[in-house]
């Protein structure tokens, strides 16, 4: 297997090269995977019923802190990144620590924001507005719920086996994902909630 050292250590050999473009085709699908659910949402946001209105349920505040924190926790992604390319394994583990609380803050304001909506009599067998929400936002927290496990496991193998061409593969890879999370969640803030609460 050729070694090319001129390279960042997670693209160093031909295998490593290989899992990345692998993941930028899978990142691909679920791009389709997520349009799919937008304009599934977009068709049926106005089939409200006599069930409630997004106007009735969204909240600005949550979701400003929402984006806010995943913002951040993508920012500290990219620190954890630059900081493995200079061979900074501690700080790395630092800045993965504080993305994944980040993370959990997330998951957990979003986990309230559900238990709101369907105290407020909002539940995916309300409207086809509601059932269309909760897929969209569903899946979105269920990735960043696995992307919370697989940056834990990450972590442990960083501090099991060191900083090497194959835990900066994985955490290469790891950040791609996280980033693509950040950017879904833009699109909903802007398309789903703020339309929303027009």
């Amino acid at each position: 297997m050729k070694i090319d050292n001129s390279l960042p250590l997670e693209y160093r050999n031909e295998e490593n090269r290989f899992r990345i473009t692998g993941f930028w085709i899978f990142l691909g699908a679920e791009i389709v995977l997520f349009a799919t659910l937008f304009l599934t949402y977009f068709t049926l946001w106005t089939r409200t019923g006599s069930g409630l209105t997004a106007a009735d349920v969204f909240v600005l505040e949550p979701v400003l802190a929402e984006t806010f924190i995943l913002l951040t926790s993508s920012f500290t992604c990219g620190l954890a990144i630059h900081a493995m390319r200079q061979g900074l394994k501690k700080p790395m583990m630092v800045f993965m620590g504080i993305t994944l609380l980040l993370g959990a803050a997330f998951l957990g304001i979003e986990i309230y924001e559900f238990y709101t909506y369907v105290h407020e009599g909002l539940t995916l067998q309300t409207s086809a507005f509601a059932s269309s929400l909760f897929v969209l936002l569903g899946t979105h927290g269920a990735h960043v719920t696995f992307g919370l496990l697989w940056g834990i496991a990450i972590m442990i193998q960083l501090k099991r086996e060191g900083l090497n061409e194959t835990t900066a593969n994985k955490s290469f890879i790891f950040s791609l994902y996280w980033h693509f999370l950040d950017v879904v969640w833009i699109f909903i803030f802007s398309f789903v909630y703020l339309k929303g609460l027009m």
